[in-house]
């Protein structure tokens, strides 16, 4: 289309803008938008509650880090990304709850819940300064811990209300950043669901390519999922067939050859 008249441009796309605004998707997002504005969460008294001085600290030290994490020091920015996340699951408007957050990174989500009432825990690895340091910042409780395909995860004391996972990268085998297939995430399913209370729930906000994978949507909506691209929302519970995924299938053993490969480059 390049060298074509703007107006001759728009015209051509304005069947492809109209068809998106008939999809469910379109219509689904939009009413999460026009919900956060009925029942909205103000920033300003969160914000409140962070130790200002010690935050300026933190982001002085990272100002014009190289490295990609160091974005995550613009508190104001992450802050507003996960009130937008509280608020589509309705946590800003439930009786307290207990909440697991996967790879919680910095801790901004479950420092927005804590502030709410809920009792939360995250879990992550520790080799990242920064969301060491942000995690303190906010008094959200952290559990070490690497998340590795067919590994249970550890006994953490009691169950939860809510399991929720955002934007993880452990789902990808290092370094060859593989993703995992279905038997990988059903074993983790199927472990999940010894950490939930009766009636809990699950989500996760997955990163491409896994969305985009049909096989694993199909997947997911067979264990009882909503699908919405990159959002899966296990909101009735998990449903498990009588047998599992075997990860020594033709696929899941090429996935396991290449967990092992990857291992050993790493401590080979």
């Amino acid at each position: 289309m390049r060298g074509l008249p703007y107006y001759l441009i728009s015209e051509m796309k304005l069947p492809h803008k109209i068809r998106k605004l008939a999809e469910p998707l379109t219509y689904r997002r939009a009413w999460r938008r026009v919900r956060r504005s009925f029942f909205p969460l103000p920033l300003a008294p969160l914000r409140a509650k962070i130790d200002q001085e010690r935050l300026r600290e933190i982001q002085q030290r990272y100002a014009g880090s190289p490295e990609g994490f160091s974005k995550y020091a613009d508190v104001d920015r992450y802050l507003r990304v996960n009130r937008e996340r509280v608020q589509d699951l309705k946590l800003h408007r439930s009786t307290p709850k207990r909440v697991l957050d996967l790879g919680c990174g910095g801790g901004f989500f479950l420092f927005i819940l804590k502030k709410l009432g809920h009792s939360v825990v995250g879990l992550d690895v520790g080799h990242i300064d920064l969301y060491t340091e942000l995690v303190e910042l906010f008094d959200v409780p952290r559990v070490l811990w690497k998340i590795s395909a067919f590994e249970p995860l550890p006994d953490l004391g009691q169950k939860f209300d809510w399991i929720t996972a955002f934007s993880v990268g452990f789902t990808l085998y290092q370094p060859s950043k593989r993703s995992w297939g279905s038997a990988e995430w059903d074993f983790l399913l199927r472990d999940l669901q010894r950490h939930l209370t009766p009636g809990g729930k699950i989500f996760f906000e997955l990163n491409p390519p896994d969305y985009h994978a049909s096989e694993l949507r199909d997947f997911f909506v067979s264990r009882g999922a909503t699908v919405e691209r990159e959002r899966i929302f296990f909101e009735t519970g998990l449903r498990f067939s009588s047998v599992s995924y075997a990860p020594f299938s033709s696929k899941e053993s090429e996935l396991t050859s290449v967990a092992e490969a990857d291992n050993h480059k790493l401590h080979g």
